[in-house]
């Protein structure tokens, strides 16, 4: 009965609001891990294509068929594109080239002499997968052709360079371009370049650093069907698991829901790889229509490349219609770094029979064509394919006033998940023995109605409680941030049994486990699920203590994702880390209300606590989370880490009753406070470095002494840098420090939270969520961004936004306390 209460109460805030159009970079659809995570990049479900959150194409379609006319709702048709000049992605094919400089100045043209060039097949590079070899600094290409009835469609070069590219098609200058790309772009030909007959494509690339790429053809687009119309979008809200859109199809409405049940108090539903889309159709005239609805996946989602194969098939078991498809290769857990997809594994749609789909499989050209004619294709499985696309269409019959609603699963098997020392780990749902994603599937359906409950009552909680901590900005903020911290991590366990959350570093580098991520990102874990943190901190423990990793720090992270083998990053954080470990751990402990997490690590905590004592005051010139301007010796905010990591490590060493070590510790961080403020004051604020006045930072760092309750630093120090970063506000946020003027949104959350003045934080926030709805950066939220124009430097869709929640875990730990003191 109370969650019925709270659920109607969720219904009447959201349809209160219901005009209150919500507005982000991007928004998310699916989100499960940094593999399975599709987002629509800006504001309109159905003006463009959705995507991964790296930005390449993920594609979902949604058409909405009333009264025989087609409304698309979701996503854009893909282009597609029928060779001229194919590339060696589609088809193998030799050239002319030569890596001298070339002194003729017409090297390009038809009439040039090259025989003399050498002979090699594309593609070009010093890449593993690559068909000739190219070192030098310069590749020329000379590529002849013939073209026969040369149609009026539009025509593309397509090519995939590193570096810098120049290309003529018959002599003329068609791109130009210095940089590289890391994938095929389409770049379009003027009309009467090309032409039937003989042609001449002429390329000269020049590597200036790095890696070094050259593969080129030439297409044309095969026209969409023009009998599609746009449906009218009229909301979308998202919420902390949901994001819901509302449509005008003609003269039906058109709700679409997709959640991601990231329940964080559920680890095993959090693992749990399946999201659902609900489709909710109803009259708007009173009259009866008849309405069916088309969905498509692409097989994109299976593949890091769209040129790999793929197997596809479909059937039906537990009530439920299942198509699937993946690589044919599955070269599992082959594959590290930063900008890759998945190409193992198996990507499912399904939908309950009883709701009388049809569901086939074709060709992306072709699909949309099926559902116009109403003649669906009988093949219901591919064996060695490219770019198709999984079916379902699903019949709403006569609909009238009074709603009506049907909804689909999607979910990926990924097998393996996470290579750990060696040790292939399955996913989570595999430990109990479950091998067939059926069952994963069917056990999802089941659940999906009180699923979708849990979800809604869970969305307002959260927002309620964000609005209570820090006003309508801040809470949307923090709804908005909650899915994407999550996606990105994957939750495995370790063979020792150890629960594993391990980050990815979107965009960033790639690292898998990273410290100085983990630790921005914490405070949404502390909240709902310390485990989570302990699992973001288990792997690194592990490292230290198994003897891998023999320093007298913790590591920077444990590998390249998805491969935790060990560190892979070039250069160790000392100071950066250690801190950021033994901040968490005590962190965990007040989460917690004990101390059994360090007691159970206490030897490596007290190796790393040895290590700040003595080094941590004054950092030499070493590598820290904020070197984005250079790294820093003397650096002052990293010397406020390393005195409350110790005052951190004191605290916990007194409730397991060490009163000697925590006393030794203790006094000598407050010995440290006493000097720090005198080597980094500067007047009306304290410096960036101890040796460099007229600078400062950003003292973030200094949140965990309040919330932590160590009573190190005096008040006076919050209230100096409070008032002065005030001053220093641009319009999209407060500079990280005097070196430039980009920020890191999640390290503003956290200097806001040293305020307890209301007004002050909203201060601080309130150009955070002006860049989240004004700037044209159309990605998942990136937490590095320009202050003066609201553009992102760098990262998307990383997981340290789970820092916005540092005000709400504030609250929540100064209720606790206030609530220990009354009883």
């Amino acid at each position: 009965m109370k969650q019925l209460f709270l659920l109607l109460i969720f219904c009447i805030s959201n349809n209160l609001g219901i005009n209150a159009q919500d507005i982000a970079p991007a928004y998310p659809l699916i989100t499960h891990d940094s593999y399975f995570s599709i987002w629509s990049f800006g504001g309109n479900l159905n003006t463009s294509s959705t995507k991964h959150w790296t930005g390449k194409e993920q594609s979902l379609l949604g058409i909405l068929n009333v009264d025989g006319k087609n409304y698309r709702f979701l996503g854009a048709e893909s282009k597609n594109y029928k060779d001229i000049l194919a590339t060696a992605e589609d088809a193998p094919h030799s050239v002319s080239y030569s890596l001298d400089q070339q002194n003729e100045k017409d090297w390009f043209n038809a009439n040039f002499k090259d025989a003399n060039w050498k002979k090699g097949e594309a593609p070009f590079g010093d890449g593993e997968n690559v068909k000739t070899k190219w070192t030098t600094n310069d590749l020329y290409y000379r590529r002849k052709f013939t073209v026969s009835n040369l149609s009026s469609h539009k025509k593309y070069l397509k090519l995939n360079h590193d570096d810098n590219v120049e290309v003529y098609l018959n002599g003329k200058q068609i791109y130009k371009r210095n940089g590289w790309v890391n994938q095929y772009v389409y770049l379009p030909i003027a009309n009467g370049i090309l032409k039937n007959g003989e042609n001449i494509l002429s390329i000269h690339v020049k590597n200036t650093a790095g890696g070094r790429y050259l593969d080129a053809g030439i297409v044309e687009e095969i026209p969409q069907n023009a009998s599609i119309l746009l449906a009218e979008q009229t909301n979308v809200k998202f919420d902390a698991t949901t994001t819901a859109y509302s449509f005008k199809c003609g003269a039906v409405n058109l709700e679409v829901t997709f959640t991601s049940p990231l329940l964080l108090n559920d680890i095993k539903l959090t693992a749990t790889p399946v999201s659902y889309i609900n489709y909710a159709v109803k009259s708007l005239d009173g009259k009866p229509h008849q309405v069916d609805l088309y969905f498509s996946a692409s097989s994109d989602i299976a593949v890091n490349t769209s040129n790999q194969a793929v197997a596809a098939s479909q059937t039906t078991a537990n009530g439920l219609a299942i198509q699937k498809v993946g690589t044919v290769a599955q070269e599992i857990l082959k594959k590290r770094g930063d900008d890759l997809r998945i190409d193992w594994g198996y990507f499912y749609v399904s939908a309950p029979e009883n709701f009388k789909t049809k569901q086939y499989i074709a060709p992306q050209s072709e699909s949309l064509t099926h559902f116009i004619s109403k003649k669906y294709p009988l093949n219901s499985q591919y064996q060695n394919a490219k770019k198709l696309d999984l079916v379902t269409i699903v019949p709403f019959g006569k609909v009238s006033n009074i709603v009506s609603e049907k909804y689909i699963l999607l979910g990926y098997d990924d097998i393996k998940s996470i290579t750990y020392f060696g040790e292939q780990l399955p996913p989570v749902y595999r430990n109990d023995g479950q091998t067939d994603f059926v069952n994963v599937l069917s056990q999802a359906n089941k659940n999906y109605q009180a699923l979708k409950l849990k979800c809604n009552i869970f969305n307002q909680k959260l927002y309620s409680d964000a609005l209570n901590a820090g006003g309508k900005q801040y809470a949307d903020l923090c709804k908005m941030a909650y899915r994407q911290s999550i996606a990105a991590h994957k939750i495995v366990y370790a063979p020792n049994g150890d629960l594993l959350f391990l980050s990815k570093e979107n965009f960033s580098n790639g690292s898998i486990n990273t410290v100085d991520v983990t630790y921005p990102s914490a405070p949404q874990y502390l909240i709902y699920n310390p485990e989570l943190l302990k699992g973001m901190l288990n792997g690194i423990f592990y490292y230290s203590e198994s003897g891998k990793w023999k320093k007298p720090f913790p590591a920077h992270d444990l590998g390249t994702y998805p491969l935790a083998n060990g560190q892979t990053y070039g250069e160790d954080m000392p100071v950066e880390e250690a801190g950021n470990m033994i901040i968490l751990t005590a962190a965990i402990a007040k989460a917690e209300g004990n101390a059994n997490y360090a007691l159970k690590h206490w030897d490596v905590l007290k190796i790393w606590s040895d290590y700040l004592l003595k080094e941590g005051f004054d950092p030499a010139n070493q590598l820290c989370t904020d070197d984005f301007a250079g790294h820093l010796a003397r650096n002052a905010n990293l010397s406020v880490k390393a005195i409350v990591a110790l005052g951190a490590y004191a605290q916990l060493a007194e409730t397991l009753g060490k009163k000697e070590e925590a006393k030794k510790v203790k006094d000598a961080a407050l010995e440290m406070v006493k000097k720090w403020m005198e080597l980094a004051n500067d007047g009306d604020h304290y410096a960036l470095t101890f040796n460099d006045k007229n600078t400062w930072s950003q003292k973030y760092n200094l949140v965990w002494d309040k919330l932590l309750k160590l009573n190190l630093f005096p008040e006076e120090v919050y209230q100096k840098e409070i008032k002065f970063y005030l001053s220093k506000q641009n319009t999209y946020g407060l500079p990280l420090d005097s070196r430039k003027t980009y920020t890191k949104s999640d390290w503003i959350m956290w200097t806001a939270t040293l305020t307890d003045n209301q007004v002050d934080f909203q201060k601080f926030i309130s150009p955070i969520h002006r860049f989240a709805a004004e700037t044209q950066s159309k990605v998942p939220l990136s937490d590095w961004h320009e202050t003066t124009n609201g553009k992102m430097i760098g990262f998307q869709a990383r997981s340290v936004v789970g820092g916005y929640f540092i005000k709400m875990l504030a609250d929540k730990w100064a209720a606790t306390d206030n609530k220990n003191l009354n009883k």
